[in-house]
C-alpha cells in the first residue's frame, strides 16, 4: 500500500490515472474518505466488498461527468435539477438505463444506482479516469467512517494499492437523495 498525498498525487498525475485503473484506492471526496475501484471491473470489485465485509448492500458510483449519468440514468426534470447541483455532498439514487454500465455486482442487478460528483479535486481525477468508481466509505462494514490517515481501518492494508491522502475531512456521509420512486425522498446520513 503506497500512500500518497495531493502534491506527490499531482505530480505524477497521468502515471497515477492508468495506475488507478486497475488498482483499489482510498481517495478523499467533500465528505469523508472512500474506497474505490473502476466499478467496471467485477474482480475489483468484489475484493472491496471483501475488504468491507459488505455483501449485501450496492454500491454507489463517482461518475466521470454529468454526461455520463445523463447517459446512463434514466433523467427526468426532477433529477436535472439534482444534477445541476453536483458537484456537492449528494447520492443521487436514479435508475439505471444503461445495466452495463457497471459491473452487476455493483447494485446486485438492480434498475438503480447511486452515483455522486464530490465538490473535491479527486472528482478531475475520476473524469481523467473516464470510467465511474466505487464510492463507498473506507471502513469496515459497521465500523467508523474515516476522516484521517489515522482512522484508517489495518484490515484494508491487504487490500489497498494506493491511499491518496488530504489530510483531515470533517464531513459526514453524503446525503442520500432518491430520485427512483414516485416521490423524492431525502436521507441524511
Amino acid at each position: 500500500m503506497k500512500v500518497l498525498n495531493k502534491d506527490e498525487f499531482m505530480n505524477s498525475e497521468n502515471l497515477m490515472v492508468r495506475r488507478l485503473r486497475d488498482s483499489i484506492f482510498i481517495y478523499p471526496t467533500d465528505t469523508i474518505y472512500g474506497i474505490g475501484c473502476d466499478a467496471t471491473n467485477e474482480e475489483l470489485v468484489n475484493t472491496i466488498r471483501i475488504a468491507k465485509n459488505r455483501f449485501d448492500m450496492p454500491f454507489s458510483v463517482i461518475a466521470p461527468s454529468k454526461e455520463w449519468i445523463e447517459k446512463n440514468c434514466a433523467i427526468d426534470e426532477t433529477a436535472k435539477s439534482w444534477i445541476e447541483k453536483l458537484p456537492g455532498p449528494y447520492t443521487l439514487i436514479l435508475r439505471l438505463k444503461n445495466k452495463d454500465a457497471v459491473a452487476e455486482n455493483v447494485n446486485f442487478g438492480s434498475d438503480s444506482l447511486g452515483v455522486r460528483i464530490p465538490n473535491n479535486w479527486f472528482s478531475e481525477v475520476v473524469t481523467k479516469m473516464d470510467v465511474p468508481i466505487i464510492t463507498t466509505s473506507a471502513n469496515v462494514a459497521g465500523h467508523d467512517f474515516m476522516t484521517s490517515l489515522d482512522d484508517l481501518d489495518p484490515v484494508f492494508r491487504e487490500y489497498v494499492d494506493y491511499v491518496i491522502e488530504q489530510g483531515e475531512l470533517k464531513g459526514r456521509p453524503s446525503t442520500l437523495i432518491f430520485l427512483n420512486k414516485s416521490k423524492v425522498e431525502v436521507k441524511k446520513r
